[in-house]
């Protein structure tokens, strides 16, 4: 399992494994209820936020095993600095997985909403609450699908409003399409992006192709 440049764009990566393939095709069967469907993207999400932890600064020191032997230690530069900020309210459903990995880290709550009734169904921010030292903290925002890019670029705004530096923040995703890509690697070309899967594009409606559906109804099983 690794992450690849497959669209070219610096920055940008998506997760390489037939294991992805496979629970993003339970995923998407609209006949997966509610129990599989989270049983799947909780699998995912765990996989895609491992991996991305590969890519993060590290730095290495002498350490001893019990056999009484030296050997490199390799840690995270950010080890007690990261931060995840969900973009609400699909993106709570990734905060469990980073949560079990994170256990001792603060997280954040961004709500989002699409204009509907807009052509390009602009976001609008209704809602953010974040830790005090934000600013001083390595943020990992979670969304899982990423089609215009415009909920995200809105949420990357909202952080750096509050002191986050660009460079210092990762958007990890599930489902993206390339247009949304761009928009948030133009508009914030610092960002780190990891993905799962690259689909092909977006309806006339700007949902993605061909996608999964409302990803939020489908893992709490509500529909707002």
């Amino acid at each position: 399992m690794e992450f690849k440049n497959t669209l070219g764009m610096e920055n940008v990566n998506e997760l390489q494994s037939p294991c992805v393939d496979l629970l993003l095709s339970n995923l998407r069967d609209r006949n997966t209820g509610k129990t599989d469907f989270i049983f799947y993207a909780d699998r995912l999400n765990r996989l895609l936020l491992e991996e991305c932890l590969g890519w993060e600064p590290f730095k290495t020191t002498r350490r001893v095993t019990d056999t009484g032997s030296e050997y490199p230690h390799k840690e995270l530069e950010f080890a007690d600095r990261y931060c995840g900020v969900s973009i609400l309210r699909a993106g709570d459903s990734m905060l469990g997985q980073f949560q079990h990995i994170f256990p001792h880290s603060p997280v954040g709550k961004i709500l989002i909403q699409r204009n509907e009734e807009s052509k390009e169904k602009d976001p609008i921010h209704l809602y953010s609450k974040l830790p005090k030292d934000i600013s001083e903290r390595r943020v990992l925002v979670l969304d899982p699908m990423c089609a215009t890019g415009g909920s995200v670029c809105k949420a990357i705004e909202n952080l750096m409003e509050n002191g986050v530096k660009e460079e210092n923040i990762v958007f990890v995703n599930l489902i993206s399409v390339k247009e949304g890509l761009e928009k948030v690697r133009t508009t914030y070309p610092l960002v780190r992006i990891h993905t799962a899967k690259i689909d092909p594009e977006l309806n006339d409606s700007k949902y993605i192709v061909p996608g999964l559906g409302d990803f939020g109804d489908k893992y709490f099983g509500t529909t707002l």
